[in-house]
């Protein structure tokens, strides 16, 4: 079943309400390590004599600390495995759309995102890197791209769909001159199968929001 708004936000506050609480456990208890120390070291300097009893106060009953081990992935609808799954995709695509070199050909460039994208993104992928403006332009500066890529956030999440902002940046030769040039995008990753593919991708001002 997939969040609704609501639900995501529930979710987002539920996991700071956890942290928080777990932040508030351990400093309790390390806090009251510290003050029965500071007592018995008063207690000690204090007395004039070790056979007369010192008033204490009652202990607190209740749970020990739990130490600050928390899953947090039990409150997702989705696992650590998934999650990882799926931004790795994310990254590795966005390395792939950005490599190519002028004389490969077109088909080579889309055979890179094999298996990664919907058989809808691929064919749009197969339009956009064969319109003759864009490899004439690459074959007379022979231009050829690397790329390399990294995860920036997580923008939205549903049970079966991640949308990460990532950022490539290629490392563009043309004729023997060098440049890099980057660009955040919004790659959006959804179930498939047993898998993830990506569904979506746009330049992060303008893609999915």
């Amino acid at each position: 079943m997939d969040l609704t708004d609501r639900q995501r936000k529930f979710l987002f506050a539920a996991l700071v309400v956890l942290l928080v609480a777990a932040g508030v456990v351990l400093t309790l208890g390390t806090g009251s390590g510290k003050h029965k120390g500071s007592a018995r070291r008063g207690g000690a300097t204090s007395s004039p004599s070790p056979s007369v009893p010192s008033a204490t106060a009652p202990g607190v009953t209740g749970p020990p600390p739990s130490g600050g081990s928390y899953d947090i992935y039990s409150l997702l609808p989705f696992t650590q495995k998934d999650f990882s799954a799926a931004a790795d995709l994310a990254r590795r695509f966005t390395i792939a759309y950005g490599t190519y070199r002028y004389d490969e050909q077109p088909g080579a460039f889309i055979g890179r995102m094999q298996g990664m994208v919907t058989a809808d993104l691929s064919a749009q992928l197969q339009r956009d890197s064969s319109a003759p403006g864009v490899l004439d332009q690459r074959k007379q500066d022979k231009e050829v791209s690397t790329s390399d890529a990294h995860l920036d956030s997580l923008r939205d999440m549903e049970k079966d769909q991640f949308i990460f902002l990532v950022t490539g940046t290629q490392h563009i030769n043309k004729g023997g001159s060098s440049s890099d040039s980057s660009q955040q995008y919004a790659v959006t990753v959804t179930r498939s199968g047993g898998g993830w593919v990506v569904f979506a991708f746009q330049p992060a001002n303008v893609g999915d929001k």
